[in-house]
């Protein structure tokens, strides 16, 4: 079995701490999962995050996420230049 880095930020930080979980919060994965897997064992609903980041990198929810892996989950709500530059825009549905 594995462990992410797992981190939420803005009001997804909130969430994350009202289920027990520290910043950052170190996450059992087993041997891997989707960002989608991850949202729905977190109770967190796909429209609440525009997209996750894993080891730095902007990716979609159907990426595959992996034991030693870093993942921040991101709200919608990113100020708009951030978006391009981060390269959020259009990753939530690859």
């Amino acid at each position: 079995m594995g462990t992410i880095e797992l981190r939420g930020f803005a009001k997804l930080q909130g969430v994350m701490r009202e289920k027990g979980l520290g910043f950052p919060a170190i996450y059992e994965v087993g041997e891997g999962l989707t960002g989608y897997q991850l949202l729905a064992q977190l109770a967190i609903p796909p429209a609440d995050v525009e997209a996750i980041m894993i080891n730095g990198s902007v990716c979609s929810l159907s990426a595959y996420i992996k034991p030693g892996d870093r993942v921040a989950v991101l709200p919608p709500g990113t100020p708009g230049p951030y978006r391009v530059i981060l390269g959020i825009v259009g990753k939530k549905e690859q």
